[in-house]
């Protein structure tokens, strides 16, 4: 015998009960996104290196240590998608969609790290993006879709938090200050940090060890450098939230990951998970993204979500059922090893019920025990009797009563079927 294959280290497989929860999640995110005017994207997953490197920062920690590079055979550097926002702009640019461009996408993302619960390899996305207006309501309104999500899909249990980064004047006036401040206070830094605290040092805010979250706490305040564009901005955010009535924390460390982030930013973190691992969705303004990556100055805002990140949450909040049942309507047993299952199947089918059947020609016995545990609705049984006499046995597999079977000629089974399920 060979050897059997596993998924790769740090990777996973969805099937199941998993896979209903899924569908149902996606399914709840696509119809909010419709609700909210935005349209599917999907983009290649590998791009050309430099999109990524342009976008994030070639100097980030996703850049040099999580993301998959490859050559392929024609020379060429590409790189597996590690987030989701990069490839939309870059899509933007090269296709100059009318704006404002609002798109959604589902999407596979990969960074090279320790897997752990919650954190893969190859990690699934859901997210939005906004190009073509720094309008503050646009931002309002992508972080009320998130919100609107969480709670669509039963979450109770989680909070956002709120930041303004300012834009490249402001910001690097902050980090200047913020430098001077730390020169002085480098050996109360986390080890790690004490050794490049000054090649991103915006980046310590982000640092979660206790050496470096007390330093930085003690420092100049991101908040209090902001020009008064840039705060004014921030101020009309906060207030289209608070007219939607979405609570929010303001959180003057909060400067996400990536280099491309200007202005908003925001986070929702899940009170039921472990706070290292917290977070559920994320993201914010990148007003130079589209500038980076060949395109003319355009502004935009988006976020992204992890599937499995959000699903451990749903679990640690005790929600288990899925959003939408995914069982079978009718269930047809037939030991005839005709084709009347077959073109039964179809028929009902083709009016919208969902419909399955046994195969290779199993005894009747062992086909409804796979019709009781397919959560059908109905079974319909033809045997070799239903067969000559043009009749099709109805049988309810789920009725909490003592429901006699019933027995109808070929050609009312539709009409029967439609009336019983109430359709």
């Amino acid at each position: 015998m060979s050897e059997a294959f596993q998924a790769p280290v740090g990777t996973h497989d969805v099937l199941g009960a998993e896979a209903a929860q899924w569908e149902g999640i996606i399914g709840t995110f696509a119809e909010l996104a419709y609700r909210y005017g935005f349209s599917l994207i999907v983009t290649p997953v590998f791009e050309d290196v430099g999109v990524f490197n342009r976008g994030i920062g070639e100097k980030s920690e996703v850049a040099q240590k999580e993301m998959y590079v490859f050559e392929d055979r024609g020379g060429r550097t590409y790189a597996l998608r590690p987030e989701g926002t990069a490839p939309v702009v870059r899509a933007f640019v090269q296709h100059n969609p009318t704006i404002p461009y609002k798109a959604w996408y589902f999407t596979p993302a990969f960074r090279y790290e320790r897997p752990q619960k919650g954190r893969y390899r190859q990690h699934h996305q859901l997210g939005v993006e906004v190009l073509g207006s720094e309008d503050p309501a646009i931002d309002v309104e992508v972080i009320a879709l998130l919100h609107d999500y969480f709670t669509s899909v039963g979450l109770k249990k989680f909070r956002v938090l709120i930041n303004s980064m300012g834009h490249d004047e402001c910001r690097t006036a902050y980090v200047d200050t913020l430098r001077e401040y730390l020169g002085s206070r480098v050996a109360q830094l986390c080890e790690e940090h004490q050794k490049v605290w000054d090649q991103n040092t915006l980046r310590l805010l982000d640092c979660k060890k206790t050496e470096c979250v007390q330093v930085t706490n003690d420092g100049p305040q991101l908040p209090d450098h902001l020009c008064e564009g840039c705060k004014s901005h921030f101020g009309s955010v906060r207030a289209g939230l608070g007219a939607l009535d979405i609570d929010f924390e303001l959180a003057p460390r909060l400067v996400r990951g990536f280099d491309y982030y200007t202005r908003t930013t925001f986070e929702f973190v899940s009170d039921a998970l472990d706070s290292a691992q917290n977070a559920i969705g994320g993201g914010g303004r990148y007003d130079k993204l589209a500038e980076q990556l060949g395109g003319s100055l355009t502004p935009g805002i988006g976020f992204g979500s992890g599937i499995e990140r959000l699903v451990l949450a749903l679990e640690a909040e005790g929600i288990s059922e899925p959003l939408i049942q995914r069982t079978p309507q009718v269930f047809v047993v037939d030991t005839t090893e005709s084709d009347v299952a077959t073109e039964l199947c179809h028929e009902l089918r083709q009016a919208g019920i969902a419909t399955v059947r046994a195969f290779d020609h199993r005894s009747m016995k062992a086909q409804m025990k796979v019709a009781d545990k397919s959560g059908a609705r109905l079974a319909l049984l033809v045997g070799p009797q239903e067969l000559a006499a043009g009749q099709i046995t109805i049988r309810d597999l789920r009725s909490e009563e003592k429901v006699e079977q019933a027995v109808v000629a070929r050609r009312e089974v539709l009409a029967e079927v439609i009336s019983r399920l109430g359709k």
